[in-house]
């Protein structure tokens, strides 16, 4: 079949890449100028690497078998990573089970507290259950007031600042669920990976899969109207052009699928709610030295601009970024706030009063570039009862699909969570059946 796919992020080119194994001609639109979406890579000039850190668990099994699939295992990379926290100007490393039991923030009861929150949140599967309760009431039932308050409200706030009062358990559970598996108990350390290259190796490579079937990739192109064929399929209509597919799949936001698609292809249900999106403002630190010895650094001090600090170079070799090091500085807020549109210059002036109080010793002569990307829309807010709130999308066509991140309804929006999705899509829909 000749079937067009609206998006070229990770669900669009995954979807690409698993229909033209089969025999399919696909064709993908995407209106940005390079693929990827929010797993697009970025030119710091010395060296290209992802916009936003990315990373691999060894639980991540969906998308270690979709890289493998498309030829690229021998691009995977493992490495030990270890995880620090700051606070109150110091740095702590709790790496391992002795560094965690030494942690001097709060006690012994404490850590065993934490320790039963992160075991039970991981064993949990009735997260339907964990919609209901807030957060903060949850880790306050299962770790006890201390390290609610000198460990997880910090975090909260951190990223979610002052609507992690309105968030559900689930939100906190998913990292749980997911975070855990990348510690092998065993070995008493955690093990990460990547792909050599970053993204970017993974998007080329399947650029090169889709054309060798006979596909196509149109990148900065909108599709302006999805409309059904008299005779079967569907129309898609780009830059005064019009073309006929056997199939459509749509895989971008829900309010621009409203926009762009016949009211007789699609219903979305009314809610009495909108979902809230939380978007990111990312600052790249390109260094000649390290400025930490950990890959991820959660931050607990207030006074702090970012939400957290990932040292990229402490997992991905030196050679992938021509020797120099990438820490990435995330600071996550509402899609809505103001300081998403403040200029880069602003935005650097604030991003480096942090710096400069969480690494004194670092001088200027120390830094090669700091790069500011960003996001509109990173994930949804999962609050009370959030699956209620997504609107349900039913297609009224047989030709016609919908698969979008809206949908996660009980995970994190990660990668693995996406080829998961994709595969469970096309395993139960009628697409290669009609």
């Amino acid at each position: 079949m000749n079937i067009g796919i609206v998006g070229g992020g990770i669900t669009g080119l995954v979807l690409a890449q698993r229909l033209s194994h089969q025999g399919h001609i696909v064709t993908v639109f995407d209106n940005n100028n390079q693929l990827g979406g929010l797993t697009t890579y970025h030119d710091y000039g010395l060296f290209t690497w992802d916009r936003f850190y990315h990373v691999i668990l060894p639980s991540d099994t969906h998308l270690i078998n979709f890289i493998r699939d498309i030829g690229l295992g021998d691009k995977l990379r493992w490495h030990r990573s270890l995880t620090g926290f700051y606070d109150n100007k110091k740095f702590y490393s709790i790496s391992n089970a002795i560094e965690f039991l030494r942690f001097p923030l709060f006690g012994l009861i404490g850590k065993i507290r934490l320790a039963f929150t992160l075991l039970y949140g991981s064993r949990l599967n009735d997260w339907r259950r964990l919609e209901k309760i807030l957060v903060e009431d949850w880790l306050l039932k299962l770790g006890g007031r201390s390290t609610y308050e000198k460990l997880w409200k910090p975090l909260l706030l951190s990223k979610l600042g002052e609507n992690y009062k309105r968030i559900s358990a689930v939100f906190i559970w998913a990292y749980i669920k997911r975070l855990f598996s990348a510690r092998d108990s065993s070995l008493n350390k955690e093990q990460l990976g990547y792909v050599s290259g970053g993204y970017k190796t993974v998007f080329d490579h399947i650029e090169k899969l889709i054309y060798a079937a006979g596909g196509h990739i149109h990148t900065g192109v909108s599709v302006e109207y999805i409309s059904p064929h008299p005779g079967g399929g569907m129309w898609v209509e780009y830059q005064g052009k019009k073309e006929h597919f056997d199939k459509v799949i749509f895989t971008g936001p829900v309010n621009i699928l409203e926009q762009v698609t016949a009211n007789e292809l699609v219903k979305v249900s009314d809610t009495s709610e909108t979902v809230e999106y939380l978007g990111v403002i990312c600052m790249v630190l390109i260094t000649r030295k390290a400025l930490i010895p950990y890959y991820v650094v959660n931050i607990a001090d207030r006074s702090i601009p970012f939400t957290g600090v990932i040292g990229m170079s402490n997992l991905v070799s030196l050679q992938e970024t021509a020797g120099y090091h990438m820490t990435f500085l995330p600071k996550y807020i509402l899609s809505t706030d103001a300081l998403l549109k403040q200029p880069d210059e602003e935005l650097r002036q604030v991003f480096f009063q942090g710096i400069r109080l969480m690494f004194p010793e670092l001088k200027e002569d120390d830094i090669v570039a700091a790069h500011i990307n960003r996001a509109i829309k990173v994930q949804p807010l999962q609050v009370l009862n959030y699956s209620s709130l997504v609107p349900k999308v039913s297609t009224k066509n047989d030709d016609f699909f919908v698969v979008n991140t809206s949908q996660l309804v009980n995970d994190s929006v990660n990668n693995n969570a996406v080829v998961r999705q994709v595969d469970e899509f096309l395993k139960k829909s009628t697409l290669l059946n009609s």
